[in-house]
């Protein structure tokens, strides 16, 4: 593994399309994609990379049908009750990014706990974006910026990349290397925007439930080929 390559975040696409092509009900789709994603951070923990940021579910995905929505927001009590147990014991720190306030909240409860709960783990962090959207994101941090000019806590020319990088979700965790996208879509869909910048892309056709560690390793030894030059020639 390239010494490089610290973060991977991913768009977990396609568990939708999984459930039509198998003839399941929608709800089997995200409940395999939760099973991929287990598998995953299994992966990325064995090839020693020390971020993983993964986009579970968008602001925008809240206009989805209702019946989905709850269908959705059911599978995600029992991950968080249950199959992050497995995770949070093999030495995983969880946070979660996102618009917590628009979850129920019994969720931000469970989700807050788990964050206390692993808060002194080493051997990954997980990062899951839930509720999330980046343009809200960066609009969040402007707005706090613009408080504390207000306040006179700074002035216009204090404000840099580092000011706004430091109020949004992410500013404990470093800007990704490698972005993946699941499911054959060329799409950024409204995720980490900022911190996206220099990252190297990667899109593949293969759908999320499907999604291989195989696949991952055979992505992380494209990235070791790449030649990252941000900007510079």
């Amino acid at each position: 593994m390239s010494e490089s390559l610290q973060h991977i975040a991913v768009i977990m696409d396609g568990n939708r399309r999984w459930a039509r092509k198998h003839n399941l009900p929608t709800a089997s789709g995200h409940r395999k994609g939760a099973e991929t994603l287990q598998n995953i951070v299994k992966a990325t923990v064995d090839c020693g990379v020390r971020y993983l940021t993964l986009y579970a579910f968008s602001t925008e995905n809240w206009q989805r049908d209702s019946s989905e929505v709850s269908d959705l927001m059911a599978l995600l009590r029992q991950y968080l009750a249950h199959e992050l147990k497995e995770i949070q014991e093999n030495g995983v720190r969880i946070i979660f990014i996102g618009e917590r306030q628009m979850l129920d909240k019994d969720i931000i409860d469970k989700m807050s706990e788990i964050e206390r709960n692993t808060l002194h783990n080493q051997k990954l962090t997980l990062c899951i974006a839930l509720s999330y959207g980046s343009r809200q994101e960066i609009v969040s941090a402007a707005k706090k910026i613009a408080s504390m000019v207000k306040r006179g806590d700074i002035k216009t020319n204090d404000i840099d990349i580092k000011m706004l990088s430091d109020m949004l979700y992410t500013k404990d965790v470093p800007d990704p290397d490698l972005l993946i996208r699941t499911g054959g879509d060329f799409r950024i869909s409204n995720y980490l925007l900022w911190q996206i910048a220099y990252s190297e892309l990667f899109f593949t056709p293969t759908l999320w439930p499907d999604f291989s560690s195989e696949e991952l390793k055979q992505i992380i030894q494209d990235f070791n080929n790449r030649e990252r030059r941000y900007g510079k020639g």
